[in-house]
């Protein structure tokens, strides 16, 4: 029996901290057309969840317009549990959008209650967070609270006070992400999230070891804590991810589920 988290975050019929670690799929494409037919790609792999990175479509910026493919995109996965995602750039966005307009595009994707979760990362300003936190608060979503490093792997005790740095900031979920230069590099990330699992958080943890090394993370990573893993459909979003059908049935080796 993996190590499960005390608090239990439930979307629609997905049990994220529960006996398995979930498994999403990344939807990242640039026309509405192709949001629209991926997502119905992806659906048919049945993923635990599906993650819309919005920073990638060609018209984010664009409230309105983008709410309308929101709700679009809804009705093409149906009762898949959706997480909306604007990835700020120097977290590994694929472009610049302002602060204020993130915001704005991140509040009317709660409001329009068409997602289940947000990822937002913590080093947005306080304001940021907590005005995010309260539409959440108001329309039912769930808050991921992110950090992510694409260059190095920070020592053990930054990635512990990362996680906890998101508990403290009214997280639903904590999630780190970082890049190994070697496997050691690996190790360090586990055994944080072992840690953090053991002694430090009661809530959900997404712990991710980027690129080649750091693959093992996404398959083995649910018996050190983490509870979500992200796998390629169509397209990814970030380095190391592994195809879903190569994933499930590496993971049917580690947990009972599969």
């Amino acid at each position: 029996m993996r190590l499960q988290s005390t608090t239990k975050v439930t979307v629609r019929d997905r049990v994220i901290g529960g006996p398995v670690p979930l498994i999403c799929l990344p939807l990242v494409a640039g026309k509405e057309s192709e949001v629209l037919s991926q997502a119905g790609e992806l659906k048919q792999f049945e993923p635990d969840l599906v993650e819309w990175r919005i920073d990638y479509y060609e018209h984010a910026e664009n409230i309105d317009q983008s709410i309308v493919v929101l709700k679009a995109l809804r009705e093409k996965i149906g009762n898949i549990p959706l997480i909306f995602t604007c990835r700020m750039d120097r977290e590994g966005g694929f472009k610049s959008i302002h602060p204020d307009k993130r915001l704005e595009l991140i509040d009317a994707a709660i409001e329009s209650e068409q997602i289940d979760l947000v990822d937002v990362e913590m080093c947005n300003e306080t304001d940021f967070i907590n005005t995010v936190k309260d539409a959440c608060g108001r329309y039912g979503s769930r808050l991921i609270l992110s950090y992510h490093n694409f260059d190095q792997t920070p020592d053990e005790a930054f990635i512990l006070g990362k996680l906890a740095r998101a508990r403290e900031m009214g997280a639903d979920i904590a999630k780190v992400a970082v890049t190994p230069n070697n496997y050691k590099d690996v190790l360090v990330l586990l055994n944080a999230t072992l840690k953090a699992r053991m002694q430090y958080l009661d809530i959900p943890v997404i712990a991710i070891s980027m690129g080649p090394e750091g693959g093992v993370t996404r398959l083995a990573g649910g018996l050190f804590g983490s509870d979500l893993s992200f796998a390629i459909g169509k397209e990814s979003s970030a380095p190391g991810q592994i195809p879903i059908d190569a994933l499930r049935q590496a993971m049917a080796l580690l947990y009972d589920k599969f």
